[in-house]
C-alpha cells in the first residue's frame, strides 16, 4: 500500500521503546503530587518537577541511541484518565470542580462530595487504570493540549519525538457503560476525533504517531480484525498526517488482526515477541510493506535478554517486513528504572537481570547487531552469554527437597470438610454477632513506624528495640479497634513494608530490591521482589506478631497472610519454569505458616488473593487451565488447618465477572471483596453461581480520602442484604488502610460500626 497521505515520507526508525515509567527513579513525581494534594506546594512547583522528569527521560532515550523517542507517555495519574480528558469524556459529575488539575485529581481520587472513577487492572499487569464512564449522553470533543504540549517540549530538547496515545478501540473497549449502551457503538464518532488529532500532530511537526491497541491481543472485542481494519483504514486515509505506528502488546494479536492492519495504509505495526510469536508475523505476507517494530526485549519482567536468541528472532523477521526496528515488548512502566542502586545484589543474580536502563542498552545493542552485524557489538553479546550461563548451575535455582515435596502432593491435601459444617463449627468457636465487622488487614503506617524501620536499616536501633516499637503500635491498633467496637480484629501490620515484599524477604528463592520501585496506580508504588529460585520457608514468618496481638484482646485476631497467586503476580517471576510450579512452591510455604498459626491458637486466618483476576490470560482458550492451577494453589495453601479454623480471603480492584466461579472454588469460609466503587455489582455475580459461604462486600472505598457517612454505609449494607442473607454477610472496607490517615480511618470505621448496629435489628427480624 502507498503512504501518499502523509505530509512527507517519515524515515523508518531502528531502535525505540514502547513507553517509559513516569514516577521518577527516586519517586520524585509521587512526592511532588502528594505535596500538592496536601497544599504544601503549588501547581507551578508540581509542573516543574514533571517537566524535569520528562526532559530527563527524553535525554536518556536519546543518549541510549534511540532514533524515535516516545512522548505523552507521562501522566500525573493514569493514561486512560488522560485519554478520557483528551476526548472530552470525563464523567459529568466532575464538571463542578473549576480548576482543571484539581478536576483531574478529583476523578482519580474523589473528594468529600464526589466519588472517584472505578479502578481496575491494566490487562494482566499489576498496574491499575481508571475506568472511563461513558453513556449515550457522553459528548465527545477533542482536547489535544496535553499531547501537543509534550510534543513541543520534547522537540525543543532536540529529540525526534513520537507522540503516543491509547487507541480508540482499546479506550472504548475498556471503558464502563453507565447505561445499557455499548461504548463501542460510538466508535465511528470517536475515530473522527482521532482523525482531527492526526491533523493537529502533523501541524505541530510530528513525523510519527504511536497508537496503542493492546486490546487487539485479547478476545474482548468481537470481530476485532474487522474493527481494526475499518478504524485504521480510515485513519490512514487522513490527508497530511504523521506516519502511523499501531502498537500491540501483552500477547499475540493473531494473524487475522495483523493481516487486517497490514491491509491498511498505516506505516508500522508493533508486535510483542516475548508473549507473542514470530510465527504469526511470518504467516502474514502483507506485512512486507510495513515497518515491523519487534518487541524482543521484555518490557514487563526483569530478566536479562538472551541477545543471541533475540537476534536470531530478528533475523527471521527480515524477510517478513519492509524493515525491522527493535523495541521493548511494551512500555517499561512495569519495571524499575535501573540496577545501579542495587548494591546488595550478588554478582550472579546481577548478571541475570535487566531493569529499564539496562533494557534500553539491550535494544540499542540488538539494533546495532541487526543493522551493522553482530561483530560490531560482540563484547556485549559475550558478556550477556557469560552472565546467563551462571544461572544454569547456581544451587539456589533448583532445590531437590522442594521439588520432591511438591511432587508428592495429593488431591486430598487440597480439600477441607463440607462448608456448612465448617461454618457451624467456626461460629460455635468464635461466637460472632450477625453482620460481624472487621477490617482487611493493614492500618495507617505512621511516621513513628517509618522512622523505626529507617532506624533499623541504618543500624541506629537493634532488632529488640524495633520489635518493642512495633509491639507498641500493635497495642495501639488493638485498643483502637476495641474502642470502635469491631468484632474481628487485626494487628495492623506495622512491621510490614508491603504485603508481598514482607514475605519475600523471609522466603529463600526471593530477592527484595532496595530501590526497585514500580508504579501500581497514581502515587502508589511498590517494590516487586524477584523470584529467582525454588521457594523455601526457613522459619515461621508471622506467628510471633499475631500471637502478641491476640494476647492483648479477648476478641479473635486474624492471622494475615498473602496468597500464592498474589505473591507470584506481584513479584518479578522466574521465566525458567511454569508459573504453576512457582505458585505451588509458594503455596507450600504459606500452608506451613497457616498450620503454625493454628497451633499457636489463632482461630481466624486471612490469605489474601487480590491478584487472582490479574493473572488471567488474555485469550479465552488459556483461561480454564490458569484458573484450575490458581485455585489449587490457594487450596493447597489453606487446606492444612482444621475445620474449626476460619479461612478468609480478600480480593480487590479487578473485574471479577470472568473469575467468579474460581472465587467460589477457592472455598474460603469468608470472602471480602471490593464493591464500593462498583456499587455492589459483584454480589449479583456471586448469587448467579450459587455462592453459599460468607461474603464481605466492601462498604466504603479506601482509595478515596473522603469519610463515608453512617447513612451512606447503611444504604450499602441494605443493598447488600438484598443479595446476601444476613447470616453470611460481613461488614468491612474495600481494602487495607495502610495508605490512609489515622483521623479519616477512625471516623470511617466508627461510621461503619454504627451502620452495622443500625442494620442488625432489621436483619435479625
Amino acid at each position: 500500500m502507498s503512504s501518499d497521505t502523509t505530509t512527507a515520507k517519515a524515515p523508518d526508525f531502528t531502535a525505540t521503546v514502547g513507553g517509559t515509567a513516569r514516577i521518577g527513579a527516586n519517586r520524585e513525581l509521587k512526592r511532588a503530587i502528594e505535596s500538592y494534594w496536601k497544599g504544601q506546594t503549588d501547581r507551578a512547583s508540581l509542573e516543574a518537577v514533571a517537566a524535569s522528569l520528562r526532559g530527563e527521560t527524553a535525554r536518556q532515550l536519546r543518549d541510549a541511541g534511540f532514533d524515535s523517542i516516545p512522548v505523552n507517555t507521562f501522566s500525573y495519574y493514569d493514561q486512560m484518565l488522560d485519554t478520557a480528558i483528551m476526548l472530552g469524556a470525563l464523567a459529568p459529575r466532575f464538571a463542578s470542580v473549576e480548576d482543571d488539575l484539581d478536576r483531574y485529581f478529583a476523578a482519580a481520587r474523589g473528594t468529600a462530595e464526589l466519588t472517584p472513577l472505578e479502578m481496575t487492572k491494566w490487562f494482566d499487569t499489576n498496574y491499575h487504570y481508571l475506568v472511563p464512564e461513558l453513556s449515550a449522553q457522553t459528548t465527545y470533543s477533542l482536547d489535544a493540549s496535553k499531547v501537543l504540549a509534550e510534543l513541543a517540549e520534547a522537540t525543543n530538547l532536540g529529540v525526534d519525538a513520537r507522540p503516543v496515545v491509547i487507541g480508540p478501540i482499546t479506550f472504548l473497549a475498556l471503558a464502563k457503560s453507565t447505561d445499557d449502551t455499548d461504548p463501542l457503538d460510538r466508535l465511528d464518532e470517536v475515530v473522527g476525533l482521532y482523525e482531527e488529532l492526526l491533523g493537529s500532530l502533523a501541524e505541530a511537526g510530528a513525523n510519527w504517531v504511536q497508537i496503542d491497541e493492546p486490546v487487539l491481543c485479547t478476545d474482548i472485542v468481537d470481530g476485532a480484525a474487522a474493527t481494526a481494519g475499518k478504524v485504521y483504514e480510515r485513519l490512514s486515509a487522513v490527508a497530511g498526517r504523521p506516519a502511523i505506528f499501531v502498537n500491540t502488546y501483552f500477547g499475540d494479536p493473531g494473524a487475522e488482526v495483523l493481516a487486517a492492519l497490514a491491509a491498511t495504509d498505516i506505516e508500522a505495526i508493533g508486535v510483542d515477541l516475548v508473549y507473542g510469536s514470530a510465527d504469526t508475523v511470518a504467516s502474514v505476507p502483507a506485512l512486507s510493506t510495513k515497518l515491523l517494530v519487534a518487541g524482543v526485549v521484555n518490557g514487563r519482567n526483569i530478566w536479562r535478554t538472551d541477545l543471541d536468541a533475540a537476534l536470531a528472532t530478528l533475523g527471521t523477521l527480515l524477510g517478513s517486513a519492509r524493515a525491522v526496528a527493535v523495541s521493548t515488548s511494551c512500555s517499561t512502566l512495569h519495571v524499575p528504572y535501573s540496577l545501579e542502586p542495587e548494591t546488595e545484589l550478588d554478582d550472579n543474580l546481577r548478571g541475570w537481570l535487566a531493569f529499564a536502563a539496562e533494557k534500553f542498552t539491550e535494544v540499542a545493542v540488538l539494533a546495532a547487531a541487526l543493522n551493522r552485524g553482530r561483530d560490531a557489538v560482540a563484547d556485549a553479546f559475550e558478556a550477556s552469554a557469560a552472565a546467563l550461563a551462571t544461572r544454569a548451575t547456581d544451587p539456589r535455582v533448583k532445590v531437590a527437597a522442594v521439588r520432591e515435596r511438591l511432587a508428592a502432593v495429593t488431591e486430598d491435601q487440597l480439600a477441607r470438610g463440607e462448608s456448612a459444617g465448617r461454618l457451624a463449627a467456626q461460629q460455635e468457636r468464635l461466637g460472632l454477632p450477625l453482620l460481624p465487622t472487621t477490617t482487611i488487614g493493614s492500618y495507617p503506617q505512621t511516621s513513628a513506624i517509618r522512622k523505626a524501620r529507617a532506624a533499623l536499616r541504618a543500624g541506629e536501633i537493634d532488632e529488640a528495640e524495633y520489635t518493642r516499637r512495633m509491639q507498641s503500635e500493635i497495642e495501639d491498633v488493638i485498643a483502637l479497634q476495641e474502642d470502635l467496637g469491631l468484632d474481628v480484629l487485626v494487628h495492623g501490620e506495622p512491621e510490614r513494608n508491603d504485603m508481598v515484599q514482607y514475605f519475600a524477604e523471609q522466603l529463600d528463592g526471593f530477592f527484595a530490591t532496595q530501590n526497585g520501585w514500580v508504579q501500581s496506580y497514581g502515587t502508589r508504588c511498590v517494590r516487586p521482589p524477584i523470584l529467582f529460585g525454588d521457594v523455601v520457608r526457613p522459619k515461621p514468618m508471622t506467628v510471633d506478631w499475631i500471637t502478641y496481638a491476640q494476647s492483648k484482646t479477648a476478641k479473635p485476631v486474624k492471622g494475615m497472610l498473602t496468597g500464592p497467586v498474589t505473591i507470584l503476580a506481584w513479584s518479578f517471576v522466574r521465566d525458567d519454569q511454569p508459573e504453576k510450579d512457582s505458585a505451588n512452591q509458594i503455596a507450600l510455604a504459606i500452608r506451613d505458616e497457616t498450620v503454625d498459626l493454628e497451633k499457636a491458637g489463632i482461630g481466624v486466618i486471612q490469605v489474601d488473593e487480590p491478584a487472582l483476576r490479574e493473572l488471567l490470560p488474555l485469550r479465552d482458550a488459556d483461561k480454564p487451565d490458569y484458573l484450575r492451577w490458581a485455585v489449587d494453589a490457594f487450596r493447597l495453601s489453606t487446606a492444612g488447618v482444621e475445620d474449626t479454623t476460619q479461612i478468609h480471603t480478600h480480593l480487590c480492584y479487578s473485574e471479577f465477572g470472568e473469575v467468579i466461579g474460581a472465587i467460589a472454588d477457592l472455598d474460603a469460609d469468608v470472602t471480602s471483596i471490593e464493591a464500593a466503587r462498583s456499587a455492589m455489582e459483584v454480589l449479583d455475580d456471586l448469587n448467579a453461581i450459587g455462592f453459599a459461604n460468607g461474603v464481605g462486600p466492601g462498604v466504603y472505598d479506601i482509595h478515596s480520602p473522603r469519610v463515608p457517612s453512617t447513612e451512606e454505609i447503611t444504604a450499602s449494607l441494605q443493598a447488600a442484604l438484598k443479595a446476601v442473607p444476613a447470616e453470611r454477610l460481613w461488614v468491612n472496607p474495600d481494602c487495607g488502610l495502610k495508605t490512609r490517615g489515622n483521623e479519616e480511618v477512625t471516623a470511617s470505621l466508627r461510621n461503619l460500626v454504627e451502620a452495622a448496629k443500625t442494620v442488625r435489628p432489621a436483619a435479625t427480624a
